[in-house]
């Protein structure tokens, strides 16, 4: 009893010292008042009953040193900065949220997940790891937590149907593991000014055969490529296509976020193939992983991937900066910017922020000379597909982490999310999670200087873009095996086909590791039996499915293209 008294003695002299005892409402209407003012989709008597509650549920709690973790990207690091202190300030507990590498994210985790040590109190890490915390059940059950134990720290106003991503982060056992904190896509981009001028219309139209415009497929993708390539704009050599090449782990990024889909890897399904899926892993009808390559019923090294690798090696050879192969993912990033690049299939809407920077894709004005669409897509894909990746980076609570640190970390994250705060952390980072924010007026009136961001997430394609989905059983082994297999292609080292038949090889090892071990229970990996292509197409086929599909001789279809400003309009129909 002692020991308690001194204890509770010591912490009300912590606070009294920090200022914790100072936390309220008054700290709550200074933040409304200088940092949220009218971005909010509440209005100031709903945000001052909301931080209400987030003060009186963190009463517990006060004077509590909680440490979160996310990657660095502009979104988070304005939590960091910002809302956290503020959080501090409204609650009195002290919010420490560290910002690191994607990969140093994973590795935390995956050493929390293997010791059980608590190293960080919660993560927000991609809804990638959906497979993986369904799976080990080393993650909180977020739909379990808000009405059971973490009951009395959800905020009745959470309104999870007002999440877009909430069916990314939802396993097929209906429980919903994770609570998307950011999102965006990766978008076709092009620079709309090039594509209007007249004289480039001509010129394209002479030399195709048809319109210049949006390319709905590869075909069209590459003719545009082709075209703009050397080309001279404004007195400088411009190119047709930008990409980047280097053997490091932001290659495989490049591939895992769905560039395989794009091509037609997988099967139908919204928001992942099934039953086998665009990192080509098909799973049975207890959705247990049964294989990765063809030989099992899989896709990952089948005519499909193996023609959207050669695509990527080809248009990075033919069509973009020569520097463009020695490039990581940061590196290549900032260059359509600068004013030299006509288009970019795979492009990451979370660059909007710096792109509408003044610069050289920029007109006097504030309006951007690009504008961003959805992405074509490649010979192999069929109507019912996903077209494109979806990052969602997610709170996730461990079970590792005590109850009461987990529910002072929960509040942080409800807090970030909020309906107060969330339309203004929008508008800073770009990446949204809630449907009431996308319709808020204040984005009606920035779209036009957001290069169609506002019109995509408005639209009904926006379904087509999704992160990585369940069938894959283990994230953070499976996706270090892709930038070293298809870094082999890049380099020359392999050609496509061997490529993937390594990478299928080596996620089918990982898989077989699993399913000795037994440590996913039922829902782990079963491996199949081998056959050939022709055995799996003709299967899959007699039960309505597609993967793997046999290869098409005339990869180059006929090339289609869709003006912009018409593809806009008929997303308001």
């Amino acid at each position: 009893m002692r020991r308690q008294i001194l204890t509770s003695t010591s912490v009300i002299a912590l606070m009294l010292a920090s200022g914790h005892a100072w936390a309220g409402m008054d700290e709550a209407k200074a933040f409304l008042d200088t940092e949220i003012k009218e971005l909010s989709t509440l209005d100031r008597g709903a945000q001052e009953a909301e931080m209400q509650w987030f003060i009186d549920a963190a009463k517990p709690f006060a004077g509590m040193d909680i440490k979160v973790v996310s990657e660095t990207i502009g979104t988070h690091e304005y939590e960091s900065k910002t809302l956290a202190k503020a959080f501090t300030d409204i609650t009195g507990i002290k919010i420490t949220h560290d910002l690191i590498g994607e990969g140093d994210v994973v590795e935390k985790l995956q050493t929390q997940m293997q010791s059980g040590e608590n190293i960080y109190d919660a993560y927000i890490n991609d809804s990638d790891l959906i497979g993986t915390h369904w799976r080990y059940q080393q993650a909180r059950s977020l739909t379990d937590w808000m009405a059971n134990a973490g009951k009395d720290v959800t905020n009745p106003k959470i309104d999870i149907d007002d999440f877009i991503g909430k069916s990314f982060t939802t396993a097929p056992d209906g429980q919903l593991y994770q609570l998307p904190d950011q999102q965006f896509a990766n978008l076709y981009w092009f620079r709309y000014d090039w594509f209007n001028d007249e004289k480039n219309q001509t010129d394209f139209k002479a030399k195709y055969g048809y319109d210049l415009g949006v390319p709905v497929n590869w075909s069209a993708y590459e003719d545009i490529a082709e075209f703009f390539t050397g080309r001279e704009i404004d007195g400088k050599k411009v190119y047709g296509h930008m990409d980047y090449g280097k053997k490091d782990p932001s290659l495989g990024w490049r591939f895992t976020d769905a560039w395989l889909s794009m091509a037609g890897n997988g099967d139908k399904g919204i928001p992942n193939g099934l039953p086998v899926d665009e990192w080509g892993i098909k799973v049975d009808e207890k959705s247990r992983p049964v294989g990765s390559c063809v030989a099992r019923g899989g896709d990952t090294n089948g005519p499909a991937a193996v023609y959207s690798i050669e695509k990527y090696l080809d248009w990075m050879k033919a069509y973009a900066p020569p520097e463009a192969q020695g490039m990581t993912f940061s590196e290549s990033g900032p260059v359509p910017a600068q004013g030299a690049i006509a288009q970019q299939m795979f492009w990451y809407t979370a660059f909007t922020a710096d792109m509408v920077k003044p610069g050289p894709v920029l007109n006097d004005d504030g309006t951007p000379k690009w504008r961003m669409a959805p992405s074509p897509h490649g010979v192999y894909w069929k109507d019912g597909m996903k077209l494109g990746y979806q990052d969602a980076g997610s709170w996730t609570l461990m079970k590792s982490t005590p109850d009461d640190r987990a529910k002072a970390a929960w509040l942080y994250a409800q807090f970030v999310t909020s309906k107060t705060v969330d339309v203004k952390k929008s508008h800073v980072g770009l990446t949204f999670i809630r449907q009431s924010t996308l319709d808020h007026a204040s984005f009606t009136e920035r779209a036009p200087k957001l290069g169609g961001l506002i019109e995509f997430y408005r639209s009904p394609a926006r379904l087509q873009w999704s992160p990585t989905g369940t069938n894959v059983p283990d994230y953070p082994k499976l996706a270090q095996l892709w930038w070293q297999a298809i870094g082999d292609a890049s380099s020359g080292a392999k050609t496509a086909q061997a490529a993937m038949d390594s990478l299928c090889a080596e996620q089918e090892k990982v898989m077989e590791r699993l399913e000795r071990a037994g440590i996913q229970g039922d829902i782990g990996p079963k491996m199949a039996e081998e056959h050939d292509l022709e055995y799996w197409n003709k299967d899959a086929v007699s039960k309505g499915n597609l993967a793997p599909q046999l290869k098409i001789e005339n990869e180059k279809e006929q090339p289609m293209t869709i003006n912009y400003d018409e593809l806009v309009k008929s997303w308001s129909k």
